[in-house]
């Protein structure tokens, strides 16, 4: 294995996160990043306290990534960074574990950890894809925002702004993880722009549902899959896709090839490699009403072209629901200026 790159890759002078994050990712991110004062408490409190107990358990148990430990990895993730144009370069540690994982920790000074498991499976460029991928993660403040939401829905039912018994507080939480799941569409995103090939993009997604195999999977049949998934079944199947996904934090590798897949044939993608992206130096003009409405869009896209049987029966009861659908971005909007606003009124009081 060699540490050269295969080839010279463009690099995203001033790129905002905005680029790769998901419309649905993107808007709650916009949204939140305006409460200035909650998340630097946030900060200040995972650094004096959690964070710092993880990194100092990974620094006693994993193997710390730098120029004379796991160089390879060393120079993916330098490549990465010069790439998306971070600031700074994020710490990386491999774990022993037979688990195929990677994740990002830390609000102050995140860190990627990555397992013997994730490295054993993947190639170089496969792994290039991982780094980018959770280099995304970092650099959108996904643990940070994650956490601001979850100290602000707790607030709000401590308080309450909305009802917290058991189907309103499950409501709550299937919300939070279909946002979860939405910003691992976004590290996707990010992951295919470092390595800026999309067979490897989509081969990663292959492993991580069949294993190392690679030999006797086929990337059409693959693809096929997911919209077989879609389309099957009649209203129960539809139901039980939503409670399969309901408490996952991820979502199905044949879904998130498709997403992915999704973005290249739309020219998102090639659009950002052209260079017509959003600048990081823009970020404070970002406005939530905007980004609100553009989730909104997507979602109503999405149920539009569906062809899941239980939302293609929604869609056909009548136009009055998909007028309903077309006001989530706006109502969505007002609900996260209220919280705002109370947010605000109380760091002032």
């Amino acid at each position: 294995m060699t540490s050269a790159p295969d080839r010279t890759r463009i690099e995203f002078p001033d790129i905002s996160s905005r680029t790769w994050e998901h419309p649905s990712d993107r808007a709650a991110l916009v949204t939140l990043r305006t409460l200035k004062g909650f998340d630097t408490v946030l900060r200040t409190l995972s650094g004096l306290l959690r964070e710092r107990q993880h990194r100092l358990m990974y620094l006693a148990t994993a193997v710390r990534v730098d120029e004379r430990q796991f160089k390879d990895l060393n120079d993916l993730r330098s490549d990465c960074v010069s790439i998306l144009g971070a600031e700074e370069t994020p710490e990386m540690f491999v774990v022993q574990s037979p688990m195929v994982n990677a994740f990002t920790i830390g609000m102050d000074r995140p860190f990627i950890v990555l397992t013997t498991g994730m490295l054993d499976i993947m190639t170089y460029e496969e792994q290039r894809f991982v780094v980018g991928h959770e280099l995304g993660h970092a650099l959108s403040g996904h643990a940070v925002y994650r956490t601001v939401l979850m100290h602000l829905m707790r607030l709000a039912g401590t308080v309450g702004w909305v009802p917290v018994g058991g189907w309103a507080l499950r409501a709550v939480i299937a919300g939070l993880m279909e946002w979860q799941r939405k910003s691992e569409l976004s590290g996707d995103r990010a992951g295919l722009l470092c390595g800026q090939d999309v067979h490897t993009a989509i081969r990663v997604q292959l492993k991580l549902a069949g294993g190392a195999r690679i030999s006797e999977i086929d990337v059409d049949a693959f693809l096929a899959q997911a919209a077989e998934y879609e389309a099957s079944g009649d209203l129960r199947d539809g139901v039980l896709k939503l409670l399969n996904l309901e408490l996952l934090s991820h979502p199905f590798s044949v879904l998130r090839a498709a997403e992915l897949k999704k973005w290249v044939d739309n020219g998102e993608y090639a659009a950002v490699l052209r260079g017509d992206y959003p600048r990081r130096s823009t970020d404070h003009e970002a406005k939530v009403s905007e980004e609100f409405r553009n989730a909104a869009r997507t979602y109503k896209n999405n149920f539009d072209t569906s062809e899941d049987p239980l939302i293609k029966t929604v869609r056909d009861i009548g136009s009055g629901f998909t007028g309903a659908v077309d006001a989530v971005g706006n109502g969505i909007g007002d609900v996260a200026s209220d919280i705002k606003g109370r947010f605000d009124h109380w760091r002032k009081s």
